[in-house]
């Protein structure tokens, strides 16, 4: 064993061995089309054994495999190919968001924006504030994986850090960090109300009494925790594992031009009155993107438009920097800075085609229900009781995670299971849902199968256009594991303390 081996610890010399066994699987494209063709064969063998299961969600209707082989599933599969490739979830909010990014980027106002910051603030703060500023992008949806990510590549780009460092730091807070928050998001009563269904099957009164913001709390101190856990990581394990970078890719830190600083300040109001405006569609009662009922910002056409409006919040300052910067002389250079941007995003839109296929296949033939509804029977077999449930609950949800990366559609499949199993345990609803987003999250950024990991490995070949799923895999690994560690025991330590998870939401069952 050579020196430099000596010195690497156990873990490292893990992660070498992720590294090497990752980098041996095919290019991404051809490994989502693998994956859909063997998705269409399990289904065929499975369905061939006339194995059926029970429907948690309808009692007394089973469930049973598609064969994606027969006369139907073939012709689903080439009637279905374009609709699959359209319908790919990241494909148009990437796309749409990367126009008005592309502008910004382009035009120097990225640029200039994030030398202002660096130069402003302690370098020692960069990280836990990219980590926290990752957390809170769920609040926005989605669109944290297509603005986080490059952002925190190129900030420590031009701190003379690795921007993989970077790029991984905010994915590991944008996906791994998705169900905290400081802010209720629209997660909160897309699981809420599959919750307050789930629960009603045990108790109908308790459930009627529930809320969207049952978890709120717990959200909040968890916000706190994955900043401080993600900025250990990063900094401890992941940068130090990347070592320096050696690609082609420089960071600027030259100090502000004046005509830099004036861009930036017509930049600056330019946004301040977008803002305004968009908000004046939203806080008045009048508002048209405003919601009804008890959440009416949370749960509103607003929040369905979340990626409409980054791109206006990119696009239009973007526009304003680069007029008074002279780098935008006309609609000419305009279109030409957008087209550019969509360029570069040709790996992503063919890697859009075959990821499409294979999570359509997977949905299309219920083996995503089989593997949820299987994993929920064996916990409820093993006779567990109290703490046992909790942890069995989230090793199974991490798992599942891995492939099924919706998190409303594996809630949607597990609260009718595990809401009246930790129920009647005298768990409250509360807690199964609290418990479900602690291995949700924890495990996003680890799995090939999670819809925005195509993106990131884009991002990513920018800096090392060797980069693949095993590197990635390797380096996100350390933030997945600690990020669980830690969670799961903020959570037990939560039920041990009692304190309630939310408003109105107790951690055990009056």
């Amino acid at each position: 064993m050579s020196t430099v081996e000596r010195k690497k610890g156990i873990f490292q010399r893990f992660l070498d061995g992720i590294e090497k066994a990752g980098n041996k699987l095919p290019h991404p494209v051809t490994l989502f089309a693998i994956l859909a063709v063997l998705v269409v064969i399990i289904s065929s063998v499975v369905a061939s054994f006339g194995i059926l299961v029970e429907d948690p969600a309808n009692p007394g209707e089973t469930i049973a495999v598609k064969n994606l082989l027969s006369g139907e599933g073939i012709s689903y599969i080439f009637t279905s190919m374009v609709d699959n490739f359209i319908g790919f979830a990241p494909l148009g909010v990437v796309l749409a968001t990367m126009l008005g990014i592309g502008i910004c980027e382009r035009s120097g106002l990225i640029s200039a924006g994030l030398r202002g910051f660096v130069l402003s603030i302690p370098n020692r703060l960069i990280t836990a504030g990219l980590v926290f500023a990752a957390v809170m992008s769920s609040v926005a949806s989605d669109a944290g994986y297509v603005v986080l990510p490059p952002l925190g590549a190129v900030i420590y780009a031009a701190l003379g850090r690795h921007p993989l460092a970077g790029l991984a730091t905010a994915f590991a807070g944008v996906s791994g960090g998705f169900s905290a928050n400081l802010l209720l998001s629209a997660t909160d009563p897309m699981l809420g109300e599959l919750t307050m269904q789930a629960a009603a099957t045990i108790d109908p009164a308790y459930a009627e009494q529930m809320n969207n913001a049952m978890n709120y709390w717990f959200i909040i101190v968890s916000t706190i925790l994955i900043t401080i856990v993600g900025t250990i990581v990063s900094e401890k394990i992941v940068e130090p594992r990347l070592g320096t970078y050696k690609g082609d890719y420089t960071g600027d830190l030259e100090r502000l031009k004046p005509i830099e600083k004036k861009g930036m300040l017509y930049a600056g109001i330019a946004l301040a009155i977008s803002a305004a405006l968009i908000s004046l569609l939203i806080v008045p009662e009048w508002g048209p993107m405003r919601g009804t009922g008890d959440q009416p910002i949370v749960v509103s056409p607003f929040m369905d438009s979340l990626v409409v409006i980054i791109l206006l919040l990119f696009l239009i300052p973007g526009l304003v920097y680069g007029i008074v910067t002279k780098n935008i002389k006309s609609d000419k250079d305009v279109a030409k800075q957008m087209t550019d941007t969509m360029a570069s995003m040709g790996m992503f839109i063919v890697l859009a085609f075959t990821a499409g296929q294979f999570v359509a296949y997977f949905s299309e033939s219920n083996l995503g229900l089989f593997l949820g509804i299987l994993g929920g029977e064996m916990l409820t077999s093993l006779n567990l009781d109290g703490i046992p449930v909790v942890i069995g609950f989230i090793i199974i949800t991490a798992f599942i995670n891995l492939f099924v990366g919706s998190a409303s559609a594996k809630w949607a499949m597990m609260a009718p299971v595990f809401v009246p199993i930790m129920m009647q345990i005298g768990y409250s609803p509360e807690l199964a849902q609290a418990t479900y987003r602690v291995a949700d999250s924890a495990t996003n950024i680890i799995t090939p199968l999670m819809t925005y990991f195509a993106i990131v490995i884009a991002f990513a070949q920018k800096y090392d256009k060797n980069m693949g799923i095993g590197t990635l895999i390797s380096v996100m690994l350390p933030f997945s594991i600690w990020f669980l560690i830690s969670w799961s025991l903020l959570l037990i330590v939560w039920i041990f303390t009692g304190l309630p998870l939310g408003p109105n939401a107790p951690i055990y069952m009056p």
